[in-house]
């Protein structure tokens, strides 16, 4: 899991991440952070990873079970309404600013949290904040619409066909004429 994705999110590039996990492992690689459109997986495919993981998109689509606004909240949002915090969990994650400011916190002034004092278990009736404090990656800011699940399966798969006919006839324009 790289930087970039949503809830317990990673630190690590992903151009870095890859190519240090490809000098010891050559096996099946998935990928996950900042994924939310076909362009973004045939990056991920590039940088040497084999299969892409999709979640913050795949919540904003009309099966999810996710609360209405949790989805819009997602749609209407971007890069920039993303924090990366361990207020929340106890873990570094990144969570949605605009659900931060709903729950009656500064998302831009979030103190540290040491997860070792973190109480997670004595109040078990008592709601958990993150239960309206939603996490979400950075990828976001191409979502406009919350489909059908199928629906954007078939987006993604047509934007990934069409980034890579762009790609070679930017790079290997000769190969994009003779085809």
């Amino acid at each position: 899991m790289a930087a970039g994705a949503g809830g317990h999110a990673g630190f690590q590039s992903p151009f870095a991440l890859i190519q240090e996990i490809r000098e010891w492992f050559d096996g099946p690689l998935l990928l996950s952070g900042a994924i939310a459109s076909g362009r973004a997986i045939l990056s991920a495919q590039t940088l040497g990873a084999d299969l892409a993981y999709i979640g913050s998109a795949f919540i904003a689509t009309q099966e999810a079970n996710a609360v209405e606004g949790y989805k819009q909240m997602i749609v209407d949002s971007s890069a920039k309404d993303i924090v990366h915090t361990n207020l929340i969990t106890g873990v570094h994650g990144n969570y949605l600013k605009p659900s931060i400011r709903n729950a009656g916190m500064d998302p831009d002034a979030l103190p540290t949290s040491d997860p070792t004092k973190m109480d997670f278990g004595s109040d078990r009736q008592k709601p958990k904040a993150w239960k309206e404090i939603w996490g979400c990656g950075q990828g976001i800011g191409v979502l406009r619409d919350v489909p059908p699940a199928g629906e954007l399966v078939a987006r993604l798969a047509r934007e990934y066909d069409a980034a890579r006919r762009e790609w070679v006839q930017r790079v290997l324009p000769e190969v994009a004429q003779a085809a």
